[in-house]
């Protein structure tokens, strides 16, 4: 997404200087890419390990973190402390300790953080928001938000290094980052406590075996022990997989294709949170990653009425064969419920490209040499990327202890 937009609708602005990466296998494909798109001739690759040659080398303004999560607070210190602005993918890091030293950092070097949250510029987010700052239905005073990942992505989560919640932070960090962002935004407030319960209900060997899903293979590619099994993942039948990581995996061990009811997993599947914020509203969240359908459902009750948002990102069918076929189906309703005034449906624009026609809003407030004018509020700094991490964070903890836990515990920060 960031590589492409340099190249293209950016290229008078910003020149894409390195590649930096734990596989040059990874690189050198992109590289491949590159070429055969746009006719660019091979960029500067750098392992890993030499991260700060590649600064010291190739004097970049600005880094752009894509790493897994877990490493994601080192090469966001790291470059601001050579000079760096940053921009980095959700979410800014995994855990308090991680997210402490960015905030530290970014006070010692006065350089930007950004983090790139598209699901803000969504229309049919930013639609919200419009209602909630026009008083449509007064002060917000709890919001009911369920998510569902399917079992085509949601289970993506339990191949590979996700699963592993010392790389992730599991889904209540990985994925809810997106969604306890929206929500602090929505709500222009700060989360105070949190309570949460998880568990490990679907996915993994014992649930596999209980629900008569299990398969006894350790990875599906090139397996004929995966062959009927709708969960497995044949990385050799796409060819960006294929190259990017079975061909590539003997360089870093980055195994992409483990059974998802297998052994090893340590994230949740099943999470339900209780969330109060500074302003008084209240949340009920969940999240669910073995769904029939992907996409949210959200309300907001306020003093004047109710919002409803309900969005069918993708849907699938069964071919009759057992395997899992993308859908066609995709919906979105919006309506407003005023007290003692008929419910009216509002019209949301079709939005173009990723994460329902954010990404491109996001690209252009990232990268436009004009200045971007947003009412909204929809720029993220890493304020607001460790908000909110703070939400998902705090209900590991309360997953792990049982308790509520205070947000502002975690942190020494002038925001909380």
């Amino acid at each position: 997404m960031f590589t492409e937009a340099i190249l293209t609708t950016y290229k008078e602005k910003y020149d894409l200087v390195a590649l930096c990466d734990t596989n040059e296998l990874r690189s050198a494909y992109h590289n491949k890419i590159y070429k055969e798109k746009y006719g660019l001739e091979p960029l500067p690759t750098y392992h890993v390990r030499d991260f700060d040659l590649m600064i010291e080398r190739e004097k970049p303004d600005v880094m752009i973190v894509t790493s897994a999560d877990f490493s994601h607070h080192e090469y966001i210190i790291r470059a601001l402390k050579a000079g760096c602005d940053v921009i980095t993918e959700k979410p800014m890091t995994i855990d308090e300790v991680k997210c402490q030293q960015i905030i530290d950092t970014v006070k010692e070097t006065g350089k930007e953080v950004r983090v790139s949250f598209n699901y803000r510029y969504a229309p049919s987010r930013s639609k919200v928001k419009e209602l909630i700052l026009e008083g449509a239905i007064g002060q917000v005073r709890s919001v009911h938000f369920e998510w569902l990942l399917d079992t085509t992505h949601g289970a993506d989560y339990f191949r590979r290094w996700h699963r592993d919640k010392r790389n992730s932070g599991g889904l209540m960090v990985h994925k809810a980052t997106h969604h306890f962002d929206l929500v602090n935004w929505w709500l222009d407030s700060v989360p105070e406590t949190v309570f949460g319960l998880g568990s490990l209900g679907f996915y993994g060997k014992i649930n596999g075996m209980a629900q008569g899903n299990y398969y006894p293979y350790l990875r599906s590619t090139d397996n004929p022990a995966a062959r009927d099994d709708p969960f497995g993942l044949d990385m050799r039948e796409n060819e960006k997989l294929n190259n990017l990581y079975w061909k590539s995996e003997h360089i870093d061990g980055y195994v992409r294709d483990l059974n998802v009811f297998g052994d090893g997993i340590s994230i949740e599947d099943t999470m339900n949170v209780l969330v109060k914020y500074r302003n008084g509203a209240q949340m009920s969240y969940s999240l669910h990653a073995y769904s029939p359908w992907e996409g949210y459902r959200i309300a907001f009750n306020g003093t004047r009425g109710r919002i409803e948002l309900d969005e069918m990102e993708r849907s699938y069918i069964s071919a009759g064969s057992g395997h899992i076929t993308d859908g066609v189906t995709q919906s979105r309703q919006l309506k407003v419920l005023p007290h003692w005034e008929k419910p009216y449906e509002v019209e949301v624009p079709h939005g173009e490209g990723g994460h329902g026609g954010g990404d491109p809003l996001l690209l252009n407030a990232l990268f436009s040499d004009k200045p971007v004018t947003d009412a909204l509020g929809r720029s993220a700094t890493h304020v607001d990327g460790a908000l909110s991490i703070l939400t998902g964070i705090a209900a590991n903890r309360s997953f792990a202890t049982g308790q509520p836990v205070k947000v502002s515990d975690l942190l020494k920060c002038d925001f909380l």
